[in-house]
């Protein structure tokens, strides 16, 4: 049995390309993970001001995942963040045994 831990990520999604395109990003990550783990919980916390500039955008779309998965997926989940056009900063954190 392959051991699992907990995981959340937070991604910070451009708003340049309008909100359909927000959603369409959202929906690929959670598909994403949920393919490859165990979503626990879904947070948009929405548009919010960043505290600076990132690609000379002042804000940025907020998603927080809670997810359970094994060691390799956080590594591939980071990848596709860094591929995907629109995912402007991500951070993926494992979270303590509680």
């Amino acid at each position: 049995m392959a051991v699992t831990a907990n995981y959340e990520t937070v991604m910070v999604i451009s708003l340049k390309n309008g909100e359909e395109n927000v959603q369409k990003v959202v929906e690929k990550f959670k598909a994403l993970i949920e393919n490859n783990a165990t979503l626990k919980n879904v947070d948009e916390w929405g548009k919010r001001k960043l505290a600076y500039l990132i690609n000379k955008e002042s804000e940025g779309y907020y998603v927080l995942f809670d997810f359970e998965s094994t060691a390799e997926f956080p590594a591939e989940l980071d990848r596709i963040y860094k591929i995907t056009d629109g995912v402007m900063r991500s951070i993926i954190i494992k979270k303590e045994e509680e």
